[in-house]
């Protein structure tokens, strides 16, 4: 059996960048509970897209996004482990106040809500922080050795999330944001120099543009490189993958663990 975990992508926006994984109010339940059948350790729900060039959407838009999706998934599918992708305090605090405890998953790190780390740390929540070098709605790239900049970037929130009281922490190396193809796929082969710190590390890769561009496809056709990206990340010291595919992720993670008995 595999120690790798599995969260399925669960989008609630209409311009995520890889269409099928769109989700549908009324779909919610029983796209969540294939995933879960298929072996995921829990659902990130996304209600504001990310990728570059799409457009900011307010909070009272990403809440009238979520909250449905909170409401079925707790109704129909209690105990359920939910991840929740954003970056607003305000979001927080009103998903907690829904579903109580749940992971929070925010690509900024903080850096883009002042409010964020301080709340987590209050009401106790497992917290995903992402490597992120600039705005993720017009990145930049991250300067000079993008492994050094990981590492110094997370030696940075380490010492914050300890000054917030947040214990429970994941470590997103930010795949696809702010970084070059060669520097994605630099951090990629370079992973476990991350280990450094000792903390889950969560790869997000799935049908990214770090694969179809280099392959020359489209996100459609991405999934088979995916898995080797996948267990180029599992090599490497990932124990969370982050995918919208869950059932070839599974079969992945279990091979990998073959390798290791």
């Amino acid at each position: 059996m595999s120690d790798t975990r599995i969260l399925g992508i669960l989008n609630l926006t209409p311009d995520s960048f890889y269409a099928p994984s769109r989700t549908a109010p009324g779909d919610v339940v029983s796209v969540a509970s294939r995933m879960l059948a298929d072996g995921a350790w829990a659902l990130d729900l996304g209600a504001v897209s990310t990728r570059p060039g799409s457009a900011p959407v307010s909070e009272q838009e990403e809440w009238a996004r979520l909250e449905p999706a909170l409401l079925a998934l707790r109704d129909s599918l209690p105990g359920c482990l939910i991840s929740v992708d954003t970056y607003r305090s305000g979001i927080v605090q009103r998903v907690y106040d829904t579903i109580g405890r749940f992971i929070v998953n925010d690509i900024s790190a903080g850096g883009m809500d002042s409010g964020i780390l301080p709340l987590v740390g209050r009401l106790g929540l497992p917290y995903i922080a992402m490597h992120l070098h600039g705005s993720p709605f017009a990145p930049s790239s991250t300067p000079g050795d993008v492994v050094e900049d990981v590492i110094a970037y997370f030696r940075e929130f380490s010492l914050q999330a300890a000054s917030f009281g947040i214990s429970d922490w994941i470590l997103d190396p930010g795949f696809g944001f702010s970084k070059t193809l060669e520097q994605n796929w630099s951090l990629l082969y370079r992973l476990s120099e991350l280990q450094c710190f000792e903390r889950p590390i969560l790869v997000g890769i799935s049908r990214k543009s770090m694969i179809w561009k280099r392959y020359g496809i489209t996100p459609a056709e991405a999934l088979p490189a995916t898995q080797d990206a996948h267990m180029i990340a599992l090599r490497g010291g990932a124990s969370i993958l982050r995918v919208h595919d869950v059932a070839p992720a599974v079969q992945t993670a279990t091979l990998f663990a073959g390798e290791n008995l």
